[in-house]
């Protein structure tokens, strides 16, 4: 027997324009919201890796940069395979960044210099402080290397990492077509989202970015070759700030300079503010850093002050290592050199490698009276000092001090065996070659070799090529390269050849 159902006495029936509304609810409402809070929470993510240990912070911790310059993760690990034409050798490796180890021996996932930030729903990969500030030291071709913190990145070839990604972006590789198969190849095992929206999006935005700034850094192209070590740094910031670069007055061209070391930062800083980079341009510790962070892409909006921060807080009183970790010291003739540097040296360079005291430390020597390579100076002029003037206007962190010196400053000598090559573009190989007039000094010699000559103090620049890489031949003659100047009496290069060798040894105690 069929039974009709009825409501009980005071229920009504739902009504059908209910159902109806309640279903649209939840189809143009909240299915369509719950998946723009997924998207939201995807795309609109601001995460950088970050490390405890200051040390790791320093060698991998973002400065900010990913947001405007970052590669995505994957296409960063496939492009040294969809472009290896545009490299020297093997990956990035060829470019001589540092790879650490893991514990089975392998090489880490990325090399020392670079950091990672999730933005905008994808990981991010850029260089950061440590591209420039950090190389590895080996006693002997046949020996391990030594990652070394905070000296000038004496293997890594600034100028071929730019022309890498601007060639290979303007090469037809530079697709879907042949960058997904490789992220594949690599194991990176996409999702379907990255797979065919969020990378052939990233591959095409990529391309269109790098080769807009290849356009507007052209002039790299035109120059000399700047070898590994080196950069020419205010060239570059020039682009910054839309300079006709084809109109360059030609003595502002060609002109680098060797990465610094950044050791003790503190005592650059503390009892008196030194003159900062190699001109001096700059007596602020903080402002010399975050101008030096432009180098790794950050901009006024996007930079990460508090993760610079952790960066400044450990460079203020990192120490180098000492070369008696390395090789011994002749303590005997070591001492015979004291009394050689504390009459030549001290009141320039300090006291030690430790003590920085000294009447004209920190302090810009004129160029006429040290008569080095001009062109470092030349480049810096003071339209670009007044325009650095206006980064960050609106900030309470706006720089103040930038300013036009006429030479270069007197540098405390703390690490000093580890920043060879010597003077500050890295035209002289040694100390020992340092103490000897310009014209004795070699006319040219090969840099990026990272074993070390500890007689002559220095980086091994006598050979062209080893175990498959070939080094970068440094000319002399070329504009910038000049290696005169710091030299006569007052220099030391008319010591004698004893006085040389004890103030060499002495000089290994720094």
């Amino acid at each position: 027997m069929n039974q009709q159902f009825e409501p009980s006495p005071g229920e009504q029936p739902a009504s059908p324009w209910k159902r109806r509304f309640l279903i649209l609810f939840v189809v143009t409402i909240v299915i369509p919201g719950f998946i723009g809070l997924l998207l939201l929470k995807r795309f609109g993510e601001d995460i950088p890796v970050d490390y405890a240990n200051p040390a790791e912070h320093f060698k991998y911790g973002s400065t900010g940069g990913e947001h405007e310059m970052g590669f995505p993760y994957w296409i960063w690990k496939a492009l040294p395979e969809v472009c290896p034409q545009y490299l020297p050798g093997k990956g990035y490796q060829s470019l001589g960044m540092v790879y650490e180890k893991n514990p089975d021996g392998s090489d880490r996932d990325l090399p020392v210099g670079t950091s990672q930030r999730r933005y905008q729903g994808i990981d991010r990969v850029f260089v950061n402080c440590a591209a420039c500030h950090v190389s590895t030291v080996r006693t002997a071709a046949d020996k391990p290397a030594t990652v070394v913190l905070g000296m000038p990145a004496a293997t890594f070839n600034m100028k071929g990492f730019e022309e890498f990604f601007f060639r290979c972006a303007a090469d037809p590789k530079f697709s879907k077509e042949y960058i997904l198969p490789e992220i594949e190849k690599q194991g990176a095992n996409l999702d379907l989202l990255d797979r065919y929206l969020v990378y052939p999006i990233a591959i095409a935005i990529m391309r269109d970015r790098v080769l807009a700034l290849a356009g507007r850094f052209d002039w790299v192209f035109k120059q000399h070759e700047w070898g590994p070590g080196r950069v020419d740094t205010f060239n570059s910031a020039k682009v910054i700030f839309n300079f006709p670069m084809s109109h360059l007055d030609p003595k502002e061209f060609d002109a680098p300079a060797d990465f610094p070391s950044i050791w003790r930062q503190r005592q650059r800083k503390e009892p008196k503010e030194m003159q900062l980079h190699w001109d001096g341009n700059n007596t602020t510790v903080e402002e010399r850093n975050k101008s030096a962070a432009f180098g790794t892409g950050t901009t006024p909006p996007t930079i990460d002050i508090q993760r610079i921060k952790r960066v400044e807080a450990w460079i203020m009183d990192a120490v180098p290592p000492a070369f008696t970790d390395f090789f011994p010291v002749d303590r005997k003739l070591a001492a015979q050199g004291a009394p050689v540097y504390q009459q030549y040296c001290a009141s320039c360079h300090g006291v030690s490698g430790s003590d920085f005291s000294g009447e004209y430390v920190g302090t810009v020597e004129p160029l006429a009276k040290i008569g080095t390579d001009r062109r470092r100076l030349d480049s810096y002029t003071y339209t670009l000092a007044v325009n650095q003037a206006t980064l960050y206007a609106s900030y309470p962190w706006r720089f103040t001090h930038f300013q036009k010196t006429h030479g270069y400053a007197n540098m405390p000598l703390d690490g000093l065996w580890l920043r060879a090559p010597y003077l500050h573009n890295g035209s002289v190989p040694s100390l020992r070659d340092l103490l000897e007039p310009a014209a004795k000094r070699p006319k040219a010699f090969y840099r990026g070799n990272d074993v070390y000559d500890p007689v002559k103090v220095g980086f091994v620049s006598n050979i062209a090529e080893a175990s498959g890489k070939k080094f970068f031949r440094l000319d002399t003659a070329l504009p910038g390269n000049g290696n005169g100047g710091h030299e006569g009496k007052a220099y030391g290069t008319e010591l004698s050849s004893a006085d040389k060798a004890a103030l060499v040894e002495f000089l290994k105690t720094f």
